[in-house]
């Protein structure tokens, strides 16, 4: 019998090294709580990929996860007389939705119990390589010359697919440029959800600039004008908020409306829930490759783990630290010259916060325990 003796919440901030501009905000700063849960005396660590401020991303922002936590999952966790890998997900279940908000606990119990057993994530998932391919996500840039700057300096550090964020009017004249500039890179552009089924000129015209994908350009919940959409162009449609499990993996494949997945382990409630959209997609020969969350390192660790399965087969949004922090939580992860990261092979997730430089980035903390 496993139990929990004490959950651990950390509301962190680290400021960006440049904002990050999406189609429905900028971001100056990554704040995000971590979970670090002592099981048997060891422990695990999680975290959490909601937004600060408001729910723009998804329905769940950081205050209302902190509550979630404090007051109703961890004391679920808490009072289990069992709680394990095979385990805590049913432990948590008798809460709706809140998939961000599971994934930080799911992720911080795995990782105690493979720290425990002496077990690297990486090799409990079955993944067959120590290395993955890896991208860069580009926010909107003020402008067309700045863009393009940008995609130099990327290309020139080495990453393997350059991704342009894009939205309405900011659109296929920059995506052209970049793709006149370099016409044989991997290239492709993520719209958030920022567009509407009438915009299928938009997306005709992007289909004449050879892209690797379109990802995310309908709303999240609407599968069927994804699958028009698909339908309509030669680029593959790739979705990621769209995807919240393994089911809508099913439903959106059954479908056709899309034929690339991304996969970001704490928005689909942790890693046990990725791995099934995983195998959900490769049973249906449907590629998947690893999204971020502007993650601090215990986030990048877990993300890298699991874009070393196998149907990981498109460079993911695991950037090398400094892309975002110029100091990092953990000790930074650093991109190979060849364009691929490391993945970590300690037990657990293989790397831990920095006591320092977790002290001076925790904004708020609180220790919860059994009542």
């Amino acid at each position: 019998m496993s139990r929990v003796e004490s959950i651990e919440l950390y509301l962190v901030e680290l400021p960006l090294v440049r904002p990050f501009r999406v189609s429905f905000g900028t971001s100056t700063g990554k704040q995000c709580i971590l979970a670090r849960v002592r099981i048997d005396g060891v422990d695990g660590w999680g975290e959490c990929v909601a937004d600060d401020g408001f729910p723009g991303f998804s329905g769940e922002w950081n205050e209302g996860v902190w509550v979630l936590l404090r007051d109703v999952l961890a004391p679920a966790l808490l009072d289990a007389d069992d709680v394990t890998s095979s385990t805590v997900e049913g432990l948590l279940r008798f809460v709706r939705g809140n998939p961000m908000a599971k994934a930080t606990l799911i992720d911080a119990v795995v990782d105690a119990e493979l720290r425990a057993a002496e077990r690297s994530l990486v090799g409990w998932l079955g993944a067959d390589r120590r290395e993955v391919p890896c991208g860069v996500s580009i926010g909107i840039a003020d402008s067309t010359d700045e863009l393009r700057a940008r995609v130099d300096e990327h290309l020139e550090q080495g990453y393997l697919r350059i991704k342009l964020k894009i939205m309405p009017g900011i659109d296929v004249d920059r995506v052209a440029a970049i793709r006149r500039d370099h016409p044989d890179i991997l290239l492709s552009v993520d719209a958030n959800a920022a567009y509407r089924p009438e915009d299928v000129d938009t997306f005709k015209a992007l289909d004449d600039l050879e892209l690797l994908m379109i990802e995310q350009p309908l709303h999240h919940e609407d599968l069927v004008h994804h699958a028009a959409l698909q339908a309509a162009i030669r680029t593959p449609i790739c979705l990621d908020e769209s995807i919240r499990s393994a089911a809508d993996a099913a439903a959106a494949i059954q479908l056709g409306s899309c034929r690339i997945i991304n996969i970001k382990q704490g928005r689909v409630g942790g890693v046990l829930e990725a791995r099934r959209v995983h195998d959900t997609a490769a049973a249906a020969g449907v590629p998947v490759w690893c999204g971020g969350m502007l993650e601090t390192g215990i986030g990048r660790a877990t993300n890298l783990a699991l874009a070393a399965m196998p149907n990981f087969v498109l460079p993911g949004d695991t950037s090398a630290s400094a892309r975002y922090f110029a100091d990092d939580l953990t000790e930074p992860f650093v991109l190979a010259p060849n364009g691929t990261m490391a993945v970590p092979e300690g037990p657990g997730i293989g790397v831990d916060p920095r006591p320092d430089r977790l002290e001076a980035c925790t904004l708020r903390g609180e220790l919860v325990v059994r009542s």
